[in-house]
C-alpha cells in the first residue's frame, strides 16, 4: 500500500532521494532549494543512506563533483535554483556532452535583476539548450513522482535530467501526497550499471576529451539522437510507473481538450489555477481547455500538434521572457512545431506572465481566455506578444 503523508515539495524530493539512496551528492545552498540538501544531509548523518555528501564552495563545484562521481560509475545528485543554476551552466554542458545521467532537482526562481527570490522559469529556460532532459511538476506529488522516474529515464539514454518545480509555490507549500514504499522504489529504479566508467578495471578511458572538428559534430549528433530517443523512454517509464502507482504521466497532459475551441498551453504550478478557471468557464458553456507541458526537453512537438489540431485559437503561457522583442521560449518552440507539421488551422498568441513571482489567479487566466474568445469570434489576432497583469 502507498504511504499517505503531508510534505512540502522540497521534503518530497529529499525523501525520494533517500528512498533511492544514491552514491554521491554534491551540494551548495541557494534559496528556495536549500532545504533539499538540508533534509538529505540529515538522512546521511542519521545513517539512513549510504550517500557520500560533499559540501562544496559553489554550485559550479557541486556539478563538477557530480560529473566526477558519475564518470567514475556512481549515481550522483544535486539541487539548486536561480543564479546557482546559472553558475553551474558551464558544467551542465559538460555533463550532458559526456553523457552522464546526473539527476538535478531545480526549484525554479527568477534570475537577477532586479534582485528577486520568487518564482518564474527564467533560470530553467536559460539552460534549455544545455542538453538535459527537463521535466516540470505541477504539484508536490508530481515533483516526487518525476524524481522517482528521473534516473530510469536518464540512465536509459545516458543523459542528465532536471526535475523542475516552482520555487516556494510547491517547494515550500505542504500538500497531501502518496509515497511509494521504499522497497518498490528500489525495485523500480534498479541499480546503476554503466557499461563504461573511469574505475572499470582493464578498460582505461578518458572522460571529457578534446573534441576536434573531425569528431565533434558526430558527438553532438549522437547527443541529439539520445534526446529524440528520450521521448519514448519517458512514455515507457511513465507507463511502468502508472502500473505501480495508478498515476499516469506522459510528455504532456490534456485537460478538457476533447471538444475545446480555445486552449492554453502552460508549464508548472499555474496549471492548477488554470483548471479552476476552465471548470468555471465550462459551467458557463464555453469550450475551453488546457495542455500542460511536463517534458520541456525533449520538446513534445508531435504531442502538442496533435492536442491543438482542432482548436480555433491557443495561447502559449511563458513564465519567462526570451528578451527577443518577439516571444517567450514555449511559444517559439510551439510555433516551430506547428510550422514543421504543416498545421495552418489554429491561431496562436503568447502571454508572458508571472515574472518575479507576480500572482497568477483564476481571474488572470480568465482574462487570457477572454482574449482568445475575442480572437475566435473576430478572426483578428492582433498583438501576439502580450504581457498578463502588468501595469503598462
Amino acid at each position: 500500500m502507498s504511504i499517505r503523508e503531508r510534505l512540502s515539495g522540497n521534503e518530497a524530493i529529499a525523501y525520494a532521494m533517500k528512498q533511492i539512496n544514491p552514491d554521491v551528492m554534491g551540494a551548495y545552498p541557494i534559496t528556495p532549494s536549500t532545504e533539499i540538501p538540508q533534509y538529505f544531509s540529515t538522512y546521511v548523518d542519521n545513517g539512513e543512506v549510504d550517500t557520500e555528501f560533499i559540501a562544496v564552495e559553489s554550485e559550479h563545484s557541486a556539478m563538477s563533483t557530480c560529473i566526477g562521481a558519475q564518470a567514475a560509475g556512481a549515481r550522483a545528485i544535486s539541487a539548486t535554483s536561480s543564479c546557482g543554476l546559472i553558475y553551474m551552466a558551464e558544467m551542465l554542458y559538460v555533463a550532458a556532452s559526456n553523457r552522464l545521467p546526473i539527476t538535478l532537482a531545480v526549484c525554479c526562481r527568477a534570475l537577477t535583476g532586479p534582485i528577486n527570490i520568487h518564482n518564474d522559469h527564467s533560470d530553467a529556460m536559460s539552460v534549455g539548450d544545455a542538453g538535459w532532459v527537463m521535466l516540470f511538476a505541477e504539484n508536490n506529488q508530481e515533483a516526487y513522482d518525476n524524481y522517482l522516474q528521473a534516473m530510469r529515464i536518464g540512465e536509459a539514454v545516458s543523459l542528465p535530467v532536471m526535475i523542475c518545480q516552482d520555487g516556494f509555490i510547491t517547494s515550500h507549500a505542504i500538500e497531501n501526497i502518496e509515497l511509494v514504499e521504499t522497497e518498490k522504489v528500489k525495485e523500480f529504479v534498479g541499480t546503476y550499471k554503466p557499461e563504461h566508467y573511469l574505475l572499470k578495471k582493464g578498460e582505461p578511458m578518458a572522460v571529457g576529451a578534446f573534441g576536434m572538428p573531425a569528431y565533434s559534430m558526430e558527438s553532438k549528433r549522437q547527443q541529439a539522437q539520445a534526446m529524440i530517443d528520450a521521448k519514448d523512454v519517458i512514455r515507457k517509464v511513465s507507463d511502468e510507473f502508472a502500473r505501480m502507482t495508478g498515476r499516469q504521466y506522459g510528455l504532456i497532459e490534456k485537460y478538457r481538450m476533447d471538444d475545446a475551441e480555445e486552449a492554453i498551453v502552460i508549464i508548472g504550478s499555474s496549471a492548477g489555477t488554470a483548471r479552476e478557471c476552465i471548470d468555471a468557464l465550462r459551467a458557463q458553456g464555453k469550450k475551453v481547455g488546457m495542455v500542460k507541458v511536463r517534458s520541456f526537453r525533449p520538446f513534445p512537438a508531435e504531442d502538442l500538434v496533435d492536442a491543438l489540431k482542432n482548436v480555433k485559437v491557443f495561447a502559449a503561457m511563458d513564465k519567462d521572457d526570451s528578451c527577443n522583442a518577439h516571444c517567450g521560449p514555449l511559444y517559439a518552440e510551439l510555433c516551430a512545431a506547428m510550422y514543421a507539421a504543416g498545421v495552418n488551422g489554429p491561431k496562436g498568441i503568447n502571454y508572458i506572465y508571472g515574472l518575479g513571482g507576480r500572482d497568477v489567479t483564476v481571474d488572470s487566466i480568465g482574462r487570457v481566455f477572454a482574449g482568445l474568445e475575442e480572437i475566435a469570434a473576430t478572426g483578428e489576432v492582433g498583438e501576439t506578444y502580450r504581457f498578463l497583469d502588468v501595469r503598462e
